[in-house]
């Protein structure tokens, strides 16, 4: 470690030449350094740990100054253009260069995406910002989805979330700077007490074979939940494929607005999802498996360190080493290969393909990477067989599927219903019917890139590859359910500026085209032809989904709901 001393000690000319006050380039304050080494302490100075050691820094002095980063940049040996190039990507960290003034300690976010704004998000951003934004105490910003769209409108009180919030609320929340960690539905005692982890010591121990995991998993027909729905078991298979070393990755960062599902069942019961994450590393013969959590989830990250000590307490960690990585606020960051420069430290921009990540994945090495509820079936699935899983399931379909609904419904939430069911049935059936006062209209099967389809096509399967043929998608399965009380061209335009500040800055067609959308959205008539145009571009010629899906939303409303653009 170097100490700040050495910082204050003037360097020397060559032979000739008048010795420099100082070195070159912007110099290194010895406070700051002090404050930084203070800070990371112990902590190892590896390059993938930039994000943690920001997040450090930022929890502690409320935002990022031009010091700190200089003396981050000089503690962890990297050029200074690196720790900025990630500190500016992201929308948690709150850089403050040399002259500007800091932000105000505390910051309220509230929530303008789709759900919120249908529940007053917008009002709400208002009212609090007439009421708090001029002072220099509290700051009022907007924010994209926080998963709790079924509590809509949400908001953020420094990391303390405020459901169904209100100004009263809000102004409560500020008064008694109370901070709640979660605690979890069954806790360490509690799951192992009913049978939990013994599925991972059979494997440890010889009495499950890696084939017979694979094989239970195969035959469930078990797809990938983060919205691509990649077979599991043949994910699995073909990353054992490769050479090892090999890694694992967990995407918790479910940022796609209507998504909560993985918070839900972290929630619940976090032991189930871990005993599949150690299965599923044991399989593929990970020696070390990265969990990413986004950051809107601080009290989750919180209970899972707590959880994670537990079981490798346990001993049951022996095969793998658990890293928990914290997200700082990119939707991007919930595309796998994004996620993986996430992790190593980097600003989330989405690979090019191929290399695939099962190939050349973290670090270069073989990867898999599986969303946070897919695990969470792994144990149920080998314990109560592939026909137990497959005997769930309607017009054709096998299995089971959790929806996150939103929305004018009575009642939403997390449901698990049988595969392959309407959106008609998943209304009536399991969210109590339209609230009160709503007609159904349209809904969202697949969260913002997955389309919008009008309430005469309620009648059609909810399930992977049902869809495509009408230019939507369920994904992840986020429902936004709509009715008579919305206009469509409003919804599409709330998605598009999602996406224009989502976008992730790499590629033209994406970056160029969500913000032009987003003009020609904002006309009183919209220009066909050229949006039409534009939305091909993009979905042509953009690198990664966030480009190719973000027109999918203005290709509905263009096709379904023709009145609301009229």
């Amino acid at each position: 470690m170097s100490s700040s001393t050495d910082i204050r000690k003037h360097s020397q000319g060559g032979k000739g030449r008048a010795a420099r006050p100082t070195p070159k380039g912007r110099q290194i304050d010895p406070q700051a350094l002090d404050d930084v080494q203070a800070l990371l302490g112990t902590r190892s100075r590896q390059r993938d740990l930039l994000i943690e050691h920001l997040h450090l820094i930022q929890d502690r002095y409320g935002h990022l100054s031009a010091a700190h980063l200089a003396a981050l940049a000089y503690e962890m040996k990297l050029a200074q253009a690196e720790v900025y190039e990630v500190a500016t990507f992201y929308a948690h960290f709150d850089v403050v260069r040399e002259g500007e003034k800091a932000p105000p300690p505390v910051t309220v976010r509230v929530c303008d995406s789709l759900s919120c704004e249908m529940f007053g998000g917008q009002k709400l951003l208002t009212e609090l910002t007439a009421k708090h934004g001029k002072g220099d105490k509290i700051r009022i910003l907007r924010a994209p989805c926080m998963g709790a769209c079924d509590r809509a409108p949400v908001c953020a009180v420094g990391h303390d979330q405020v459901f169904q919030a209100s100004p009263a609320k809000v102004d409560a929340a500020l008064a008694s700077h109370a901070h709640h960690p979660a605690k979890p539905g069954k806790d360490f005692t509690a799951y192992v007490a009913d049978g939990g982890y013994a599925l991972l010591r059979a494997g440890l121990e010889g009495r499950k074979t890696r084939d017979d995991i694979i094989k239970a998993v195969d035959d469930s027909g078990l797809r990938g939940m983060g919205g691509a729905g990649f077979p599991t078991g043949r994910k699995w298979q073909l990353v054992r494929k490769e050479p090892g070393p090999r890694l694992m990755c967990v995407n918790g960062d479910e940022g796609e607005p209507g998504t909560f599902k993985d918070r839900h069942y972290l929630e619940i019961d976090p032991h189930r999802f871990l005993e599949g994450m150690l299965i599923a590393a044991w399989v593929v013969e990970a020696p070390d498996v990265y969990i990413y959590l986004r950051d809107e989830y601080p009290q989750i990250r919180e209970m899972l360190l707590a959880e994670i000590a537990k079981l490798e307490a346990a001993g049951l960690s022996q095969a793998t080493r658990i890293h928990l990585r914290r997200g700082a606020g990119a939707y991007i960051c919930g595309e796998e290969s994004a996620m993986i420069e996430s992790i190593e430290g980097k600003r989330g921009l989405p690979r090019h393909r191929p290399p695939y990540v099962a190939q050349v994945g973290l670090f270069g090495r073989p990867t898999l990477v599986q969303n946070v509820e897919t695990l969470f079936w792994i144990r149920d699935l080998v314990e109560k067989g592939a026909a137990w899983f497959t005997g769930h399931g309607r017009n054709g379909r096998k299995g089971l599927r959790s929806f996150s609904v939103s929305g004018r419904v009575k009642k939403p939430g997390v449901k698990l219903a049988p595969a392959g069911i309407t959106m008609q049935e998943l209304i009536d059936e399991f969210c109590g019917g339209m609230a009160d006062g709503h007609s159904f209209k349209g809904y969202l099967p697949g969260g913002a890139s997955g389309g919008i389809l009008p309430a005469t096509m309620a009648n059609l399967p909810l399930d992977f590859g049902m869809l495509e043929a009408h230019g939507c998608f369920v994904g992840s399965h986020a429902v936004v359910v709509l009715s008579d009380k919305d206009n469509m061209k409003d919804v599409a335009l709330n998605l598009m500026r999602f996406f224009e500040d989502e976008s992730c800055g790499q590629c033209t067609p994406c970056r160029v085209g969500t913000e032009k959308a987003v003009k020609l959205m904002a006309r009183p008539k919209w220009d066909e032809p050229l949006i039409a145009e534009l939305s091909q571009a993009m979905a042509d010629a953009s690198i990664c989904g966030l480009g190719q899906a973000a027109s999918n939303p203005v290709k509905s409303v263009l096709k379904h709901f023709r009145g609301d653009v009229l």
